[in-house]
């Protein structure tokens, strides 16, 4: 499988889906400046834009880490079957992703913990999968981590007006309330040491909730920062936002804040969704920032 290990720490990458999201450059990142696209062109086509169509490529994975004996997954994805009325680019999928964890060497009841960085719709979806017409939890065995002020945040049950409106419909339903009521969720808040090597921070900006998690074994260092980056451009153009971030100025102070500490630290930034090589060490740019080096892991391939 596609892996590498960073310190004590094995960290294995399990695709659900690469391709096009249905957005322009434009609509997806509006506060990017056009330019940016086409300085950038060379390395962000094929696997962050698409050359024909200018319309940007995503990929839906999780990292999968083996810690301190342990079994992690960062992310679960969109999930199968599910409905999603305002999202039909993720709208009743039907992926070969537990197939995929699968040949990674991790079957559902293996799993230990389950971390999710923030509560959108790609990003929860393998919390459960349809049995009959339940949704019930995928890993039976697992603590799923979220954040209480995420948790909270889309609980519709609160009644919260936000950004993202009907485009988070039915998710805490079918793939949070299951596993929560199952007793399987840890709320937590601040800040969670999950082990010797790993720990997760709030980075707010993107949902309130969104989280970082940090990891840090012997020589080596990883952050893995969720939707606070979705595409390279927001590495090079750090003050572009994506069209989904609930509180922008936070979104801009959350990156700028992790690009800088992985900047001048050698550390490994690891996006959710960067097709490609999947994370970059970066490098100060002025008042900007670059890619330094890409990591080891290999572009999709159709499974």
């Amino acid at each position: 499988m596609d892996s590498i290990t960073l310190g004590d720490v094995t960290m294995t990458r399990v695709w659900e889906y690469f391709g096009p999201v249905d957005m322009s450059p434009e609509a997806f990142f509006p506060e990017s400046p056009a330019e940016a696209w086409e300085t950038h062109r060379s390395w962000l086509v094929p696997d962050f834009l698409d050359a024909e169509t200018r319309i940007v490529n995503s990929a839906i994975q999780t990292w999968v880490l083996r810690s301190e004996g342990k079994t992690i997954l960062v992310d679960t994805g969109v999930g199968n079957h599910k409905e999603r009325p305002y999202a039909p680019v993720w709208s009743h999928l039907n992926t070969n992703y537990l197939d995929n964890l699968a040949r990674a060497g991790v079957r559902p009841e293996d799993v230990d913990i389950v971390i999710n960085t923030h509560l959108h719709i790609d990003h929860v979806g393998w919390n459960t999968y349809l049995d009959g017409r339940t949704w019930v939890p995928t890993f039976p065995n697992a603590t799923y981590l979220m954040a209480k002020v995420d948790f909270d945040y889309w609980n519709p049950a609160n009644e919260i007006k936000t950004m993202f409106g009907r485009g988070n419909q039915n998710v805490f339903e079918d793939s949070v309330t299951p596993v929560h009521e199952a007793g399987l969720t840890h709320l937590w808040e601040g800040s969670y040491q999950i082990d010797r090597n790993l720990r997760l921070d709030l980075a707010p900006g993107h949902t309130p909730g969104s989280s970082v998690l940090t990891l840090d074994s012997g020589s080596d260092r990883a952050v893995f920062v969720g939707d606070m980056m979705h595409n390279p451009v927001q590495i090079v153009e750090p003050d572009a936002n994506s069209c989904f971030c609930e509180d922008p100025a936070e979104a801009r102070a959350s990156r700028r804040k992790v690009l800088s500490w992985a900047a001048d630290n050698n550390v490994l930034v690891v996006p959710a969704h960067l097709g490609g090589s999947g994370a970059a060490e970066v490098r100060r740019d002025g008042d900007k920032f670059a890619i330094k080096s890409w990591a080891a892991f290999s572009p999709y391939a159709q499974s």
